[in-house]
């Protein structure tokens, strides 16, 4: 057997180039995305060119071009990446299931997670949604509805006699306030985890 063979049949992958090639193309993908991303929390959406995301990650402005086609469809892709995962993570964590109050807590861990790793993309996806194509911009708020409507689900089952539209307001609540993290002053991030989860509980449990 080749040492090509055996390598594949170790990974189970018949197609081990192209597989190489997919998975070089997805992680340079992701390395631009974290680019623009800290550009144009920084900058903003306007004042950046592909030039300028290119030169941070060490790629031509015509490279730039392999993976999209143009800034506005960088951003597309970018908003559009981190509103799915909220999403399907979010699913994910009520799919565990469990007690709504141990629910609702996984959420705001998770979502305090989001924060933590992905703080640029938060900051780009409050501020410039707006420039997004209106097909995309359709796509990443309907995401956005479900993913603040499974939050919803949970809340009104851990507070009895809750009504949907009080637990909305909330939850847009809670966000507002673990949403404005990469805009506060430095602080340690163990001990600012620990304050937004009291934060984002406070906002939910308000006066019940």
């Amino acid at each position: 057997m080749s040492e090509r063979s055996e390598i594949a049949a170790v990974t189970g992958s018949a197609a081990l180039p192209g597989t190489r090639r997919s998975q070089a193309k997805a992680a340079r993908r992701a390395e631009l995305i974290a680019a623009a991303a800290r550009q144009m929390a920084r900058r903003g959406f306007a004042a950046v060119r592909l030039e300028d995301i290119g030169a941070e990650a060490g790629v031509s402005g015509p490279a730039m071009y392999r993976h999209f086609k143009s800034k506005i469809d960088l951003l597309d892709q970018m908003l559009l990446d981190i509103s799915e995962r909220l999403h399907s993570g979010g699913e994910a964590v009520v799919a565990e299931g469990g007690a709504p109050a141990d629910v609702l807590m996984r959420l705001i861990e998770f979502h305090i997670d989001v924060l933590v790793t992905k703080p640029d993309l938060i900051t780009v996806q409050d501020r410039d949604l707006t420039s997004m194509t209106p097909e995309a911009n359709r796509t990443v708020r309907s995401l956005q509805r479900r993913y603040v409507e499974r939050w919803v689900d949970v809340l009104v089952e851990a507070v009895r006699g809750l009504t949907r539209d009080e637990a909305r307001v909330r939850v847009h609540a809670g966000f507002g306030l673990l949403n404005s993290s990469p805009r506060l002053p430095r602080y340690p991030d163990a001990a600012l985890g620990e304050l937004l989860t009291a934060m984002a509980l406070g906002a939910l449990y308000a006066g019940v």
